[in-house]
């Protein structure tokens, strides 16, 4: 086992135990809109990668609506198969998910004929983070090998406070977000 893999377990067991200490009233609060200044860092008019949030993840719901209406295009991954690379269509219902399919990785995706895009600005999931903006996934590599071949993408970490780490192991392929936000800060990263 690696270095990264032994951090994921106690990882994911923080994140899991600090959402369940929160009341329903403030995880409804929280991540309802992006602060200022991350709204600053997504121009106008471009196409916003977000996830859709799994259960311990920091939502994405809140800012795919804020983000669709002010004008941005909003997309989701989108798998052919669990082995294809990751790829990006348009989401244009995050009120009622009704233009959104169950996905061969196991989280909804948008619908095989919907638009593919390419994101200006990603919102990337995370297990951990440092204030430099170095990032723990999960441990596929999809996020990773899309901003390798997108190194125009802009990446915008988002995650909960507990997931701040003093360091983290990387490696040559890991890409450093430009900033992370949390309930609380917003830490700037790679500029």
């Amino acid at each position: 086992m690696n270095e990264k893999d032994s951090l994921r377990g106690p990882m994911r067991q923080a994140r899991r135990d600090h959402v369940a200490a929160l009341d329903q009233a403030t995880r409804a609060l929280l991540f309802l809109r992006p602060p200022a200044a991350v709204a600053e860092m997504v121009p106008a008019d471009a196409i916003v990668g977000l996830y859709h949030a799994l259960p311990h993840e920091a939502p994405t719901r809140g800012y795919a609506r804020w983000l669709l209406e002010n004008g941005r295009t909003i997309a989701l991954p989108w798998f052919a198969s669990r082995t294809a690379p990751m790829r990006f269509r348009r989401w244009s219902d995050p009120f009622a998910d009704s233009d959104l399919e169950g996905g061969p990785i196991g989280f909804p995706q948008p619908m095989a004929d919907a638009e593919e895009v390419a994101p200006q600005t990603l919102f990337v999931p995370m297990l951990a983070f440092t204030a430099a903006g170095a990032r723990l996934g999960q441990g596929g590599g999809h996020y990773d090998r899309w901003l390798e071949q997108n190194p125009a993408a802009l990446p915008i970490g988002m995650a909960w406070d507990c997931q701040l780490a003093e360091a983290l192991p990387t490696e040559p392929h890991d890409r450093a977000m430009h900033a992370v936000v949390t309930p609380t800060r917003l830490y700037h990263g790679a500029e």
